[in-house]
């Protein structure tokens, strides 16, 4: 799935903090590889908003119906920007999330 952050390094990514998002999601029993597409689709939108400093996804070895997401932005407002997004909207909101089975998310701050 792409690149990890368009055009800079995980350091530059990280200098200043930010808010880091980490989501679980476990796709519903036959619906992975559908999520895998829609995913393919979303992330390099998701990577090229302005407020996007470290957009990762990435799927579990042992069990493919397994992401997880990797988000760090540049504040709050940024995280809100993003849910707000057309393509979060239509990609997550409106294809990835009714084929899931769970969905978990935290927020944190870099140290």
């Amino acid at each position: 799935m792409g690149q990890y952050a368009i055009n800079k390094s995980v350091s530059e990514a990280v200098s200043g903090g930010g808010l880091l998002v980490v989501a679980q999601w476990e796709a519903r029993e036959g619906q992975a590889d559908r999520i895998a597409d829609i995913l393919s689709r979303f992330l390099p939108e998701a990577q090229s908003e302005p407020g996007a400093k470290l957009f990762l996804i990435s799927r579990a070895k042992e069990n493919p119906a397994q992401f997880l997401f990797y988000e760090l932005f540049q504040d709050e407002a940024a995280f809100k920007a993003h849910q707000e997004s057309a393509h979060f909207k239509t990609y997550i909101a409106g294809e990835a999330l009714p084929l899931l089975a769970k969905r978990e998310r935290a927020q944190y701050a870099l140290l």
